[in-house]
Formats: structure tokens, C-alpha cells, sequence
């Protein structure tokens, strides 16, 4: 009797951890959200990088980089919403929980984790950066005879409104901010496009490798890589994302959680693939790491593309937020047996969003960053890690189409791993001699 009472506590217990922690507290979704969270998650800063990334990577390979990246992005994703509720009765609402069922308890937590820790801070600091400097952006176009004022202070004004936004208690209770923030992206996409259209190709534009040497020529098309990666970074909180979609036998949330995918794939195309191409054909290899501060004309349409980056990476920091948080909470509840309580939630998220705005103003360097963190553990977890679990889960015939898929994928996403962060630290080291600490 003793030990039914004990379960029934435990049961008990659990039902009230899950319903407090962020992914699983409401599974009341509709298919739109999930479209508004990826489009959020999916389309972040990096896309303002990819006329650059084209310029290291040069109009033919660039182009079939960039479209092979949206083609096996969308394979792996696809099949990371399959996998979602592969075992009858059970759902793998996070990303590692998924891993530990491929890879077993000890090694899946060991497999993932570190890597998802790595894109979901990396991607927060980076927005911290990218929302600072948008502000810096709008207030030195729309007023050049003001005082000057540092980054620093931006990254402050723009990390004031995240120790609010991050008490929001779960997924749900931020669509209203990641619908805004989805549809700031497609605005500031178009603007950053039709603003180059506008502006014609400039004089004796050169659409050769900026490098002079082939060292560095080669290297420069290794950071090129890990641009493109770091614009594919949703898989990263996707079987979160799914989590919130109630789910029956008869009505699998794989159903509409595909739904909202594809439409979130195909804004993510009407976004990349003019700003890529239209930005590196306006501008040549002289094209910003960011292309909005290549746009210097008209102002006031500038400003208003900057002030929507700011809104959207306000989203975009919250979602990959909302998925740190769930760890840290978990791991809070669960292993440190703390009572789930608003107090406890405070302390962790209000320490989280300082910890990131801290890292962000000591270094500010933008574009470095995006190709190192791109490389280095945005391509395990969205080019190759869920072809892996496919293939160690479902077991594809050998030389079946389904098993070349994924080895290519596999072969792909390692390649990118090994060579994106080499070309990375080496525009690291090269800028290093700029670069200020607490700039």
C-alpha cells in the first residue's frame, strides 16, 4: 500500500513539474504557431550576413550552397518531426530526450547537450549583439549631429526589455511576439532587397574573391559556410516547438507541427534567397557582413529596417531563451529536487538574460562569431545529428534511398563542421587587432 501511495505521490509530483515547466505546461497549439516559432527561430540575424557569406563563396558555388543548405535543413527537420512521437504513448519533447533514446541515457544527454548549450546561448549572445547595434544603427541614421553612444549602452537598453519578456511562462504565452517577430523578418528581408533593387549596382562593381591570395581566398570560403549554417539554426528548439501541439492516435501532432513547417520553409526562401542574391549582385565582394549598413540611403527607410531587426530579434532571443530555460529548470526541479516556484524562475531567467548581455558587451564582434558558432555546432545539430538517430533508429536497408539521404546529409554537415570554424577564427584573428573588448 506503501509503495502504491509513494508512486502515486511520484506521479503526482511529476504531473506537477511537467505542468510548470516551460515545454510541456501547455499543449494547446494550433499549426500557426508552430509556422510563427520557426519562421522566429529559423529566419534570425544571419540572414542579413548571407550577400557576404555569397561573396566568400562566389556566385556558382555560393547559389548551390545556399539552396542545397534550405533542401537538407528541410530533410532533417522533417524528420525530426517524425521522430517526435516514434514510440507509441510517449513523446520526446526535447531535443535531448530524443538523443537519449537513440544513443542511450548517459551518451544521448552527452551527445547533445553540450551542442545545443552551445547554439542556444551562442544564438542569444549574438542577438544581444545584433539588437544593440540595430538600436545604435537607428538612433546614428535618423540623428547623425547627436552625441555618440557606445554600443555598450544599446546592448543595455535592448537586454532591459528581456528581463521582462523572459518571465512569460512557456511557449504559448509568446505568440503574440514571435507572430510580430515573423513578420518583422519578412519586412526587414524585403526592405533589404528592394532598398538594393532601388539603389542599382554600384560603380564598377567586382564580383571576384576579396582575397588576393588563394590561403586566403580558401579560408574566407570556409567562414562563407558557416554564415549559411548559422542561418539554419531552428532544429535546434523544434521538438519544443511540437511539444506544445496536443496530440491523440487518431490526430498525431506530426500532422500539423509539418503544416506549420513548410509554410515557415517557404517565408524562410521568400527571405533568403533575393536578400542573398540581390544584396552580392548590387554590391559585389564590398558588401557589409551586414547588409542594412551597407544601405546608407534613404534614411528614414533604413531606420525603420534596423528598428525591425530590433523587434524580431526580440523574438528570436526568446524562443532559443524559452528552450535554455526548460533545461536549467529541469535540472533545478528534478536533480536538485528545488520546489518549482516563482521565485526560483526569477532568479534563474533574470541571471540568464544578465549572464548573456554581460558576454555580449565584452565581445561585440559580429560577424567573426556567426561563422565560428555556425561551424562549430549549428551543423551537428541541424545538418547531421538527426540523420544519425534516423539511421541508428529506424535502421534504413543499406544503399536504400533513405540511407544514402542521410549519409550524404551525414557527409555534408561534417564537412561544414570541420572547415566553417577554421575559416572563422582565422577573420577572428585577422580582425582581432580592431576588435575592443567592452567596446
Amino acid at each position: 500500500m506503501a509503495e502504491a501511495t509513494l508512486s502515486d505521490a511520484e506521479l503526482a509530483r511529476q504531473k506537477q513539474i511537467n505542468d510548470w515547466l516551460p515545454i510541456t505546461s501547455a499543449r494547446n497549439a494550433k499549426w500557426w504557431y508552430s509556422a510563427f516559432h520557426n519562421v522566429t527561430a529559423m529566419v534570425g540575424a544571419g540572414v542579413l550576413s548571407l550577400p557576404f557569406a555569397l561573396a566568400e563563396l562566389g556566385w556558382g558555388p555560393g547559389v548551390v550552397i545556399l539552396i542545397l543548405s534550405w533542401v537538407i535543413t528541410l530533410y532533417t527537420l522533417w524528420q525530426m518531426v517524425e521522430m517526435h512521437e516514434m514510440v507509441p504513448g510517449k513523446r520526446f519533447d526535447r531535443y535531448h530526450e530524443l538523443g537519449q533514446h537513440a544513443f542511450g541515457p548517459k551518451l544521448g544527454l552527452w551527445v547533445v547537450v553540450p551542442q545545443q548549450v552551445v547554439v542556444e546561448v551562442g544564438v542569444c549572445i549574438v542577438y544581444m549583439v545584433t539588437g544593440g547595434k540595430s538600436l545604435k544603427k537607428v538612433h546614428d541614421v535618423l540623428c547623425p549631429s547627436c552625441k555618440d553612444i557606445r554600443t555598450t549602452f544599446w546592448i543595455m537598453i535592448f537586454a532591459s526589455c528581456h528581463f521582462v519578456l523572459s518571465h512569460l511562462p512557456n511557449f504559448n504565452s509568446m505568440t503574440g511576439i514571435s507572430l510580430a517577430a515573423a513578420v518583422m523578418s519578412l519586412s526587414y528581408s524585403t526592405i533589404a532587397w528592394a532598398a538594393s533593387i532601388h539603389k542599382g549596382v554600384v560603380p564598377d562593381v567586382d564580383y571576384s574573391y576579396r582575397a588576393s591570395t588563394t590561403p586566403g581566398t580558401v579560408l574566407n570560403f570556409f567562414g562563407g559556410l558557416g554564415e549559411v549554417a548559422f542561418a539554419y539554426a531552428g532544429h535546434n528548439v523544434v521538438l519544443e516547438i511540437q511539444a506544445t501541439i496536443p496530440s491523440t492516435p487518431e490526430k498525431p501532432s506530426k500532422g500539423p507541427m509539418w503544416k506549420g513547417v513548410v509554410v515557415a520553409y517557404i517565408v524562410v526562401a521568400i527571405c533568403y534567397f533575393p536578400v542573398a542574391i540581390v544584396g552580392f549582385y548590387v554590391f559585389g565582394n564590398r558588401v557589409n557582413d551586414n547588409i542594412l549598413i551597407s544601405l546608407e540611403k534613404p534614411a528614414w527607410l533604413i531606420a525603420t529596417a534596423n528598428m525591425f531587426v530590433v523587434v524580431h530579434v526580440i523574438g528570436s532571443y526568446q524562443i532559443y531563451a524559452m528552450a535554455v530555460f526548460d533545461m536549467i529548470e529541469t535540472f533545478l526541479v528534478k536533480k536538485m529536487n528545488f520546489s518549482p516556484s516563482f521565485v526560483l524562475r526569477f532568479f534563474t531567467r533574470t541571471t540568464y538574460v544578465a549572464f548573456t548581455m554581460i558576454v555580449a558587451i565584452a565581445i561585440p564582434f559580429f560577424g567573426g562569431l556567426l561563422g565560428f558558432f555556425g561551424g562549430f555546432a549549428f551543423a551537428p545539430t541541424t545538418y547531421y545529428l538527426p540523420c544519425i538517430m534516423w539511421l541508428a533508429l529506424y535502421k534504413p536497408k543499406p544503399f536504400s534511398l533513405s540511407w544514402c539521404a542521410n549519409w550524404f546529409c551525414i557527409i555534408c554537415g561534417v564537412t561544414l563542421m570541420i572547415l566553417a570554424p577554421i575559416g572563422a577564427l582565422r577573420n577572428i584573428i585577422i580582425k582581432a587587432k580592431t576588435y575592443e573588448f567592452f567596446s
